[in-house]
C-alpha cells in the first residue's frame, strides 16, 4: 500500500512563507545546541592538559551529556505535549545557556573535574526538549510533501553548527583560552532565547500568518491543531503509560529507534573525539583542527539539505512514503560507512576527503526526524520524538566511552573508526529489515464507557 500525495485543490502552492521563518528559528536553535554540546570536544585538549584528565576519563566526561540527555527524553516529550513547544523551548534554551556559561569557571571550583561532569550532565537535561518540540513544530507547520525538506534543513543544523562554531571555538581557544569558548557560546544562547520568545507562535496564533497558508498546510497534512483538538464523544483519552507501551511494541517505530541508535555513533564521534583524532592521530595543531573539522561539517550540511529535496521529489514521483524516505537513507548511510577507509591511508588530505564524503553521506541519510514527523501518533508527537532521541542518546552514552577504551587499549583510533562504520551499516539494515512500510501510527483506544462519556471531552488548548 502506498501513500499518494495530491495538490490541495484551489489553494496556491506558495500560499505564504511564515512556516519557513519558523523553520529557520528551530534550525538556528538546534545549531546552537549542537555547538554547545561540542564545546568540550574543542576545549578538550586544553582542559585535559590543565586538569590532568586521561583519555578514559575524558570519554566519561563526553558521555555525561548523553547520559542525562537520554534520561531527559521521555519526560521532555511528555512536557512538550502538555505545555506546548514555545514554553518548553524557552526554558530549555535559557537554562542550558546559563549552564554552559558556568563551565567557563570550573577552574575556580575545589573539584573542577566533578564540577565539569555535573555541568555537562545538567546541559544534557536542559537540552532534552529541543528536538521533541521541533518535531512537533514541523508536524504542525508543514504539509507532508514539504516535510522532507523541512526535516532535512532542520537536521542539517548540526553540520552547519559545526561548520560555523568549530572554527570560532578553535580561534577562541587559540587566542584567549578554552574558558572563553563556554562564555561566548552561553551569551549567544541567551540572546537567542529572547528572540525565540518574541518571534515564535503556533499556526493558529501567529499574528502574520495568512488564512491561505493555514489552509494550504492543513490540507496537505499539517497537524495545525495537534495538541489542541477536542476528543470526540466516541473516543477516550489513553494514558501516557499506555501510549508509550503501544509505541514501544510497534515494529516500525522500534526499527526507526534502533537505526537512530546506530546512526548516533557517527554523530557522537564527530562532536566528541573528532578534534582529538585530528590532533593526536593526524598531528594537526588545535587551530588547524578547528578549521579542518569544519570541512566535513560543510559537506554534511550540503548532504542534509539536498536529501530533503530528493526525498520529497521521490514522494511526488512514486507516491510511496516508504521509498521516498528509505532510498536516501540507504544511499547516505552507505556512503558514511566509508569512514573506515581512513584507517588505510597516511595522507592527511585523503583522510579529510574521506571524512567529507562520509559526512555528506551522514547528512544525506539523516531523515530520521522527518520519519518521526511522518509516523508519530498525533496524540504523542513529543513523546515519540523523545523516545526516538533517547535511542540516539544511548549511542551517545556508549560511543565516547567505548572509543576512550579503544584508544587507551590500542593507542590509536583505528578501532574507533571501525566501530563507528559498522554501526552506520547497522542503521541501514534496521530500516530495511525491521521498519517495513512508513506510515502514521495510530494509537488504539479502548471503547468509551457510556457512564463516563461526559468526562471524555478534552480541554481545547492550542499549545504549539
Amino acid at each position: 500500500m502506498t501513500t499518494h500525495i495530491s495538490e490541495p485543490s484551489g489553494i496556491p502552492r506558495r500560499a505564504g512563507y511564515q512556516r519557513f521563518i519558523v523553520l529557520a528559528l528551530i534550525t538556528v536553535i538546534l545549531a546552537v545546541s549542537t555547538g554547545d554540546r561540542a564545546t568540550l570536544s574543542v576545549a578538550g585538549p586544553g582542559i585535559s592538559k590543565d586538569l590532568g584528565i586521561s583519555a578514559v576519563n575524558m570519554g566519561w566526561l563526553f558521555s555525561a551529556f548523553s547520559w542525562s540527555y537520554f534520561i531527559a527524553q521521555v519526560p521532555s516529550g511528555y512536557i512538550v505535549d502538555r505545555t506546548g513547544a514555545k514554553a518548553a523551548m524557552l526554558l530549555s534554551l535559557a537554562g542550558w545557556s546559563i549552564a554552559i556559561t558556568l563551565v567557563s569557571g570550573v577552574g575556580y571550583f575545589a573539584y573542577p573535574v566533578v564540577a565539569l561532569y555535573v555541568l555537562r550532565f545538567v546541559l544534557g537535561l536542559l537540552e532534552g526538549p529541543v528536538t521533541p518540540a521541533s518535531a512537533r513544530i514541523i508536524a504542525a507547520w508543514f504539509p507532508s510533501d514539504e516535510r522532507g525538506v523541512a526535516g532535512a534543513i532542520f537536521n542539517s543544523a548540526q553540520y552547519l553548527s559545526l561548520a560555523v562554531f568549530t572554527p570560532l571555538m578553535g580561534a577562541l581557544f587559540h587566542y584567549f583560552g578554552w574558558e572563553h569558548i563556554f562564555s561566548v557560546m552561553g551569551v549567544i544562547g541567551l540572546v537567542l532565547a529572547l528572540i525565540w520568545w518574541r518571534a515564535y507562535f503556533a499556526p493558529s496564533r501567529h499574528p502574520r500568518v495568512t488564512k491561505e497558508e493555514i489552509a494550504y498546510i492543513k490540507s496537505g497534512g499539517a497537524l495545525t491543531d495537534v495538541g489542541g483538538e477536542k476528543i470526540k464523544g466516541d473516543q477516550v483519552q489513553v494514558s501516557t503509560r499506555q501510549v508509550a507501551r503501544q509505541i514501544l511494541t510497534n515494529r516500525m517505530l522500534l526499527g526507526i529507534f534502533l537505526a537512530q541508535y546506530c546512526i548516533a555513533s557517527l554523530s557522537t564521534f564527530f562532536i566528541s573525539w573528532f578534534p582529538s583524532y585530528l590532533v593526536q592521530e593526524r598531528h594537526f595543531s588545535m587551530l588547524q583542527a578547528g578549521f579542518v573539522a569544519s570541512l566535513p561539517a560543510i559537506f554534511g550540511c550540503i548532504g542534509g539539505v539536498s536529501t530533503g529535496f530528493f526525498s520529497d521529489w521521490l514522494l511526488r514521483k512514486t507516491g510511496s512514503l516508504s521509498l521516498a524516505r528509505k532510498i536516501p537513507i540507504t544511499i547516505g548511510l552507505g556512503l558514511s560507512s566509508t569512514i573506515i577507509l581512513c584507517n588505510y591511508t597516511d595522507v592527511n588530505t585523503i583522510v579529510v576527503a574521506i571524512m567529507c564524503a562520509a559526512f555528506f553521506g551522514k547528512g544525506f541519510g539523516a531523515l530520521g526526524w522527518t520519519v518521526v514527523a511522518d509516523t508519530a501518533p498525533k496524540e504523542a508527537i513529543g513523546l515519540t520524538g523523545g523516545l526516538f532521541n533517547a535511542a540516539g542518546s544511548i549511542g551517545g552514552v556508549i560511543t565516547p566511552v567505548a572509543i576512550g577504551y579503544i584508544i587507551e587499549g590500542t593507542g590509536s583510533f583505528h578501532g574507533a573508526l571501525l566501530y563507528v562504520g559498522l554501526h552506520v551499516i547497522g542503521g541501514v539494515i534496521s530500516y530495511w529489515m525491521l521498519v517495513g512500510q512508513i506510515k502514521r501510527f495510530e494509537i488504539s483506544k479502548p471503547p468509551l464507557d457510556p457512564v463516563g462519556a461526559e468526562f471524555a471531552l478534552a480541554k481545547n488548548s492550542d499549545r504549539n
